[in-house]
């Protein structure tokens, strides 16, 4: 059992039956009355976000998440298997715990998975990819990079919007977490 006093950002707090993940937390000592701790919280498992407050030093339940790298290797029907690069150990992961990072995920590609009693929470990547764009319409004379965007297919299936100017084969740098486009990259 820990206290609010030991609340930061990342722990994962056992509220309810449910675990939830700590994005913002803040020390309130207000000039009358007791102080209490303020926090924003991530629902892990639909992603909800809630704010909630609690009396300081009151007991809360922390759960023990364990998160570690480890290596995408294919996808298998809608799951996807991966491979722990310290001792060679697969795990499946069912495609609804991967959700969005899929569209970014492409085989061999490092990820970070949180586990919890032996069962994956969440699956992170870094915070931005480079894919290749494998299709898009053809950019017309007179694009210009300040004219505007077109839909853009990269080698995973996902689509997201790039500038007029890029073609197929390119390799753009991608946010992970917006599916925004960053960048070109040059190699």
């Amino acid at each position: 059992m820990a206290t609010t006093n030991d609340i930061k950002n990342g722990t994962v707090l056992k509220l309810e039956g449910n675990l939830w993940n700590v994005l913002e937390f803040q020390h309130v000592k207000p000039g009358k009355g007791g102080a209490f701790v303020r926090t924003k919280l991530r629902n892990i498992l639909s992603g909800k976000v809630v704010d909630k407050t609690f009396n300081a030093g009151l007991k809360i339940e922390t759960a023990t998440v364990d998160r570690r790298d480890y290596q995408y290797l294919y996808k298998d029907g809608e799951d996807f298997v991966f491979m722990d690069t310290t001792d060679y150990d697969q795990i499946t992961v069912p495609g609804k715990t991967v959700g969005n990072a899929a569209n970014f995920m492409l085989e061999s590609q490092m990820a970070t998975i949180a586990m919890h009693e032996g069962s994956p929470l969440y699956v992170e990547l870094p915070a931005s990819v480079t894919l290749e764009i494998t299709y898009t319409e053809p950019g017309l004379q007179g694009d210009r990079s300040t004219g505007g965007t077109k839909p853009a297919t990269v080698e995973t299936g996902h689509e997201i919007q790039v500038p007029l100017f890029l073609g197929n084969g390119t390799k753009v740098k991608v946010d992970t977490r917006t599916g925004e486009y960053l960048g070109r990259v040059n190699e």
